[in-house]
């Protein structure tokens, strides 16, 4: 059973939690209930109406935040030579080559928010899938973390003004950031619509019956927030 605090339970008073809220609604709400001093971080939770054990059901995308993440994101490429060049010359946090690789896979460090590879270093990458696969690190192609050299300038650029992936779990839900409560309304709700938009698009073809069966809002410490799924993804479709 969790005990929450005094400040929690007059932040929880003032939601419903039986009603679904527009967007509009529960991101003023939102703010409005946030009762801690750091700025903590806004996320969106949908459960959806896939079954995650079939291959072809699996949800997982990237979408490009409008307002950005609100947080420094550490960048590292795996590259050498021409394309570590590139890569250091585009603004990476950290070049990664052999030397790295080896403290990546033995002392199993990720201190870095997003992984970019160029095709030739996946071979080398492929082996520290277990260190970067269960924190979601691993470069993927459809991820549009695997580039050619060309591209890492747009790679980078992309990742550090907010560029994030999300995928279900095995549950059949996703969790996907917003960026931070500090930011404006209108901030959070560029983000909110970019990122509820991705979702609709990212509908696999073989799911069947309701896509979106529950979507929360949430903050770190905040109580959660229940949206209108069907008017929240409709309203999106159609400014689409």
């Amino acid at each position: 059973m969790t005990h929450h605090g005094k400040k929690y339970l007059e932040a929880a008073k003032k939601v419903d939690s039986k009603k679904e809220y527009s967007l509009d609604e529960a991101v003023k709400l939102l703010k409005e209930v946030s009762f801690v001093k750091f700025n903590e971080t806004v996320e969106l939770h949908a459960r959806l109406g896939i079954d995650p054990r079939q291959s072809d059901q699996q949800v997982r995308t990237t979408v490009l935040l409008p307002a950005g993440l609100g947080k420094t994101v550490r960048i590292l490429v795996f590259a050498e030579g021409e394309a570590a060049r590139a890569a250091e010359a585009a603004g990476a946090d950290y070049v990664a080559g052999d030397e790295l690789i080896a403290k990546i896979k033995n002392e199993e460090w990720t201190e870095f928010d997003v992984s970019i590879a160029v095709p030739d270093m996946m071979r080398k990458v492929g082996g520290l899938g277990k260190v970067l696969g269960r924190k979601g690190l691993m470069p993927n192609p459809k991820a549009g973390t695997v580039v050619n050299p060309d591209d890492l300038g747009r790679a980078i650029s992309e990742a550090r003004a907010g560029r994030v992936e999300f995928r279900n779990d095995k549950t059949g839900n996703v969790h996907i950031p917003l960026g931070k409560i500090q930011f404006t309304e209108e901030q959070l709700m560029q983000n909110l619509t970019a990122v509820l938009d991705a979702l609709r698009r990212a509908k696999p073809a073989t799911a069947k019956g309701t896509y979106v069966k529950r979507l929360v809002l949430t903050s770190t410490m905040g109580p959660a927030i229940r949206l209108d799924a069907n008017a929240a993804l409709s309203t999106i479709k159609e400014a689409a």
